[in-house]
């Protein structure tokens, strides 16, 4: 009670409520704050902060830096524990049979499964494991042995582990960063699917949706019908890449999702049906009032969808802001939207911290925030009253959250606010209740919700050919480069003034304060110099050579077929915040899939006007790559060496190899050539491989890197672009002493993440993307996996 009281405090009682506004945004700060750390502070810092804190969250005006210190140290403990919780060193890679259960819903690809694995927290369970959470993957070109992985089932595996690793690219996803905020302990596949053992059929929650969308599939034929699971079930599992494509385009994503919005329709149901209930039978009144069991039942409505719809945290938020209203009306207080919104934030804070890491949670308070700022007594009678509204809303929540969309997703729909003006009332008000209330009836009476979901579905399909159009145009979608630190700050800023009431001088000067998010550096070299970027793309190839006016792809990283793709995942992203508007050329240095493999997603964003290929070589260009072919570029040479025109296609050793030559340097791209290329080149061409900067053969093979080519190359910098924990353990140690012994800094994508190297007038200088933006779940750093390479502290690292 005490607590409640301190949560509804008058605001006018006191300087700061516990849990007001001030008070949320400082703990918000602290959290924040603690996850941008490059590390994590010491563990014994955690008790003085929190002994500085309990005094002064007890005083009323200091309770704002209380709740500060608070927010961070709670944050350090618990990112701490997740990352403690992760599979330690020794265990990586050995294969360990472990119980649990799937959570959540297997996700069925046509030659793989994806699902979260609960390992029971028994004595029989490996000790590193028990109670953790595993992403797991089961391979198999059959898809029915793999439909028994049901949601809620109970299993025996088999299962070759590692901690969780990721790509680290500009403008890419961060996989460390997603686990940690899903506390995944590993991630890992089924090493004998025949040996897998399902110990007890599906119960539960997870067991119940999958069961459901599944009967909606069954009900609903056509494409339409992977959208209304989504909108009744929070079930996205259906929708493509090209669905999501049109989402993000029309800027609907946040729709398609179980929103806010929705808990609020079962909730309002929900609390209509017990008030009906309680007029219906007058004795309940004596057990309690029926404004108590409308409220109840609003909870109950709302933390129940929320629960059955995977407890998103829009869902979340919109359902503790519920119960905070509730509580205030069963207590007699008056509760201000903001102090709901407040409390909301300080709920979902204490309980996931690390929910701080998830765009959604940004995106759905700062939503509600700019509406209850802007829009505080929108709320007029009358139709033309409510489509004011709903278009001031609109214009509110385009211009609000336009910051966080460029800074979380490298883009900015231009068609968003069309595409809302018509989805947002049509699937919120018709589309999202015919599709609940078919789950409804069908929770009462199998086969009576099948109307429902199909009149949902026709009606979506309505609308859907429209805004598909919407997403299909060419001004829907603009891809903006990585902006600077300074851009979201000044941006919001611009967001205020421009948000600020009518009549004030002067309003319209906000636009400049955009040009840093919309319009950010792209760091070009000049004329005559050179930039190079090995894109983290795993165990494969992609590298982005720059001159000041053209832009050159050699190779495209690795596709595995319906799975990973790093042209999609990796070099797009990369490309895009980059700032790369156009390739004009590719080199494909042979037909391999690890580096041949993304072209196609490649080609379909960036087409691509010159192809170069060796002769012969399965993924064919539009030209020949041989030995002899030049060109140039902004006073940079480029410089075909290998493969001859008389030299057949033997794969690797086939690989074409280029030579970049500039006034302030120069690089050479080896490709998968051996020691047979490597000899050969060295007998024909030896001035020709002196290099300022090697990418190093072949992954850093044992079968290349030849000691007479090393030396050959004088290379102050050799970059080997691997996977994290490759099973061809590549660099091989040898290959890397070989180089650092010749006096190269030898560097790995697979610790550095991206690396971008400058050869221009201030000399030779280096960027590592892990090194650049440091964070304190950053695999690499943390476990001290850099041994083994060669550093050489004399190269400038802007």
């Amino acid at each position: 009670m005490q607590l409640a009281e301190a949560a509804f405090h008058d605001p006018a009682a006191s300087a700061f409520p516990l849990f007001g506004p001030a008070c949320a945004a400082a703990l918000l700060a602290g959290v924040t704050a603690c996850l941008l750390l490059p590390a994590l502070p010491p563990r014994w810092l955690l008790g003085l902060l929190l002994v500085a804190a309990i005094p002064l969250l007890r005083g009323a005006r200091l309770r704002p830096l209380g709740m500060l210190l608070a927010g961070l140290a709670f944050a350090v403990w618990q990112a701490g524990a997740a990352l403690d919780a992760q599979l330690p060193l020794a265990l990586q890679g050995t294969v360990l049979t472990v119980e649990g259960r799937i959570v959540e819903l297997p996700v069925h690809e046509p030659r793989r499964t994806r699902f979260r694995f609960v390992v029971d927290d028994v004595a029989t369970q490996p000790v590193a494991l028990r109670g953790r959470t595993l992403q797991l993957a089961w391979y198999g070109e059959e898809l029915q042995p793999r439909q028994r992985l049901q949601a809620g089932s109970r299993w025996r595996f088999p299962l070759r582990l590692r901690a969780p690793r990721g790509l680290r690219n500009p403008g890419g996803g961060d996989a460390e960063k997603f686990a940690l905020a899903a506390r995944l302990a590993a991630t890992g596949f089924v090493l004998e699917p025949t040996l897998a053992i399902r110990l007890a059929a599906p119960t539960g929650i997870d067991a119940w949706r999958e069961a459901m969308s599944a009967q909606i599939a069954a009900a609903v034929p056509g494409a339409s019908s992977r959208y209304v699971r989504a909108l009744a079930l929070g079930d996205t599992r259906a929708l493509d890449d090209v669905d999501w494509a049109r989402l993000r385009a029309a800027g609907l994503t946040h729709l398609i999702a179980i929103s806010g919005f929705h808990v609020g329709l079962v909730a309002g149901f929900c609390a209509l049906c017990a008030a009906a209930l309680w007029w219906l039978w007058p004795p309940l009144a004596r057990w309690l009032p029926r404004p108590f069991a409308a409220g109840a039942g609003a909870l109950l409505g709302a933390f129940g969808y929320a629960l059955l719809t995977g407890m998103a945290v829009p869902t979340l938020r919109t359902a503790v802001m519920i119960a905070a209203l509730v509580a205030a009306r069963w207590l007699r207080r008056r509760l201000r939207l903001v102090d709901t919104l407040a409390l909301g934030c300080c709920v979902l804070l204490l309980l996931d911290p690390l929910a701080v890491l998830g765009a959604g949670f940004w995106l759905s308070f700062a939503g509600v925030a700019w509406l209850l700022w802007c829009l505080p007594d929108a709320g007029g009678k009358g139709p033309r009253a409510l489509a004011g509204g709903f278009l001031a809303a609109q214009a509110v929540a385009s211009l609000g959250l336009l910051p966080l969309t460029v800074l979380l997703f490298g883009q900015a729909s231009f068609a968003g606010p069309i595409a809302n003006l018509a989805a947002v009332p049509w699937w919120s008000l018709v589309v999202v209740p015919l599709a609940l209330l078919g789950v409804l009836a069908e929770t009462l009476h199998a086969g009576l919700g099948q109307w429902s979901w199909q009149a949902a579905a026709w009606c979506f399909d309505l609308l859907w050919p429209l805004l598909a159009r919407i997403a299909d145009s060419p001004l829907a979608m603009a891809w903006l480069p990585a902006p600077r630190w300074y851009a979201l700050p000044l941006a919001l800023l611009s967001a205020f003034w421009l948000l600020l009431p009518r009549g004030l001088p002067g309003r319209w000067l906000a636009l400049l304060l955009w040009l840093p998010l919309l319009y950010p550096p792209r760091e070009l070299p000049a004329p005559g110099e050179v930039e190079l970027t090995v894109i983290d793309v795993g165990q494969g190839l992609s590298v982005l050579v720059r001159t000041a006016r053209h832009s050159l792809l050699y190779d495209m990283g690795p596709a595995i077929p319906d799975g990973f793709d790093a042209g999609e995942r990796a070099v797009i992203p990369a490309l895009h915040a980059l700032g790369v508007l156009r390739l004009d050329a590719a080199v494909v240095s042979h037909g391999d899939n690890d580096h041949a493999g993304g072209l196609r997603a490649v080609a379909t964003a960036f087409p691509m006007p010159l192809v170069l290929a060796p002769r012969g070589s399965p993924v064919a260009g539009n030209r020949a790559c041989r030995a002899g072919l030049t060109w140039k570029w902004d006073g940079v040479r480029f410089r075909v060496l290998h493969p001859g025109s008389t030299f057949p296609y033997l794969g690797n050793e086939a690989a074409c190899v280029l030579r970049i030559e500039s006034a302030h340097g120069s690089a050479l791209l080896a490709g998968d050539i051996g020691h047979y290329v490597e000899r050969k080149l060295l007998a024909e061409a030896p001035t020709w491989l002196r290099s300022d900067v090697v990418l190093v053969p072949h992954h850093g093979s044992d079968g290349s890197s030849d000691p007479g080519f090393v030396a050959a190359t004088g290379a102050k910098l050799a970059l080997v672009s691997t996977g994290a924990d490759n099973r061809f353990r590549h660099p091989r140690p040898p290959v890397v002493r070989r180089w650092c012994g010749a006096g190269a800094e030898v560097l790995d994508s697979a610790r550095s993440g991206a690396i971008r190297v400058w050869l221009g007038r201030d000399g030779l200088r280096l960027r590592e993307q892990r090194s650049f933006h440091p964070r304190p779940w950053d695999a690499v750093r943390r476990r001290g996996e850099t041994a083994g390479l060669c550093y050489a502290p004399e190269f400038s690292r802007p």
